[in-house]
């Protein structure tokens, strides 16, 4: 729930500073993943398997986490400076970005594998509970 109202929040910050069509929304979204992740959401389904899915729906809790934080550190990026404008959006989505990225790779480097993962977290859980019913 809280991931939705983090979404929402930034998406409407987008809007009042300036970014106008979907595209722009797809270019700054892609921003924050790269330098979140490594990867753009639709290289992120790809690896994940997914078609039509919601990425978000099949992410598991740090993939969730990071995502969160890279989208909150973007709006408080761009409060913070007023930004206006899609090049000043960017750029701001990438230092959002960059945020959530290093504390991702602090914490990979901590616990000695990726966070970034292949896995699908429904078909994960689904498996999950079939085992134990």
């Amino acid at each position: 729930m809280r991931g939705i109202a983090i979404r929402e929040e930034l998406t409407d910050e987008w809007k009042n500073r300036g970014a106008q069509e979907q595209k722009d929304y797809e270019i700054l979204t892609a921003e924050i993943s790269k330098a979140t992740f490594g990867v753009t959401p639709t290289e992120y389904k790809k690896m994940k398997g997914l078609k039509r899915e919601n990425l978000r729906d099949h992410m598991d809790d740090f993939e969730l986490i990071f995502t969160m934080l890279g989208e909150r550190s973007t709006t408080e990026i761009h409060r913070t400076e007023d930004s206006q404008g899609a090049k000043k959006l960017k750029d701001d989505a990438k230092a959002g970005g960059d945020i959530a990225g290093g504390a991702r790779k602090q914490l990979e480097q901590r616990l000695g594998r990726s966070i970034v993962s292949k896995q699908n977290y429904l078909v994960h859980l689904t498996n999950r509970k079939k085992r134990i019913a």
